[in-house]
């Protein structure tokens, strides 16, 4: 299994770190926030790991490198040099799905801060190369920022719990697993992933998993500085 890591964007609400620092490589506990992600999949023995770039590109792949201090292998996807390159979400998976091989990965965030532990994901991916699903998604209890959360939880008839519309809403904890073939076909344009993919999940082929365990989204320098002060 293969993860594809975003970091192409311009991390406006982080802004003014950001305009000379890349937003994954600000420090929280001493490292950058990118590393933290890397080595949580080294540890789940997701090694192959994909990047995508385009604000501040050469910084981060200049910083990360190709990952064998980390024992694992990066390759990067980039998109261009400047924050007006960045294809979002969508766009920035279709454009990196040929280093992604022919099977389910990962895709996560780099700016997020988290002890979940990817190895848990293996299941999901199986059962999305075997047919059964298209997608898995991470929730997490809704944040303060985001109170209207984005899915809920089904359970499943002896399986896992499915992804659905309805409420109670979780919050989109910025990792999950994709099937390449839900984007079959699809043009490497700007795009988000949501809500174009909550037609997977209207059609049932979407499975979720909640998280209650340590996470964050850093957001802005408030975000960054509170999590500092208690991470690892």
């Amino acid at each position: 299994m293969r993860a594809l890591l975003l970091a192409a964007g311009r991390g406006a609400r982080m802004r003014p770190l950001t305009d000379t620092v890349a937003k994954p490589l600000l420090p929280v506990g001493g490292r950058p926030m990118i590393e933290w992600q890397i080595a949580a999949l080294a540890r789940a023995g997701i090694t192959e790991i994909v990047i995508n770039t385009a604000h501040l590109a050469e910084q981060i792949e200049s910083t990360v490198g190709d990952g064998a201090r980390h024992g694992a292998r990066i390759v990067y996807s980039r998109e261009g040099v400047r924050a007006e390159d960045a294809l979002e979400t969508l766009g920035g998976i279709v454009q990196a799905l040929p280093l992604l091989g022919p099977g389910a990965f990962v895709v996560a965030s780099s700016d997020i801060v988290t002890d979940f532990d990817y190895a848990g994901l293996r299941d999901a991916a199986t059962a999305i190369d075997r047919g059964e699903r298209d997608a898995h998604f991470v929730l997490v209890d809704n944040p303060p920022y985001h109170p209207g959360g984005d899915l809920g939880l089904r359970a499943g008839a002896g399986g896992p719990a499915l992804a659905t519309r309805s409420a109670p809403l979780f919050t989109y904890a910025n990792i999950g697993v994709l099937a390449p073939r839900l984007f079959a076909g699809l043009a490497p344009v700007r795009a988000k992933l949501f809500p174009w993919l909550f037609t997977t999940v209207e059609q049932g082929r979407a499975s979720a998993q909640r998280w209650q365990g340590r996470w964050w989204n850093v957001g802005t320098p408030d975000d960054l500085a509170d999590v500092d002060r208690i991470w690892p």
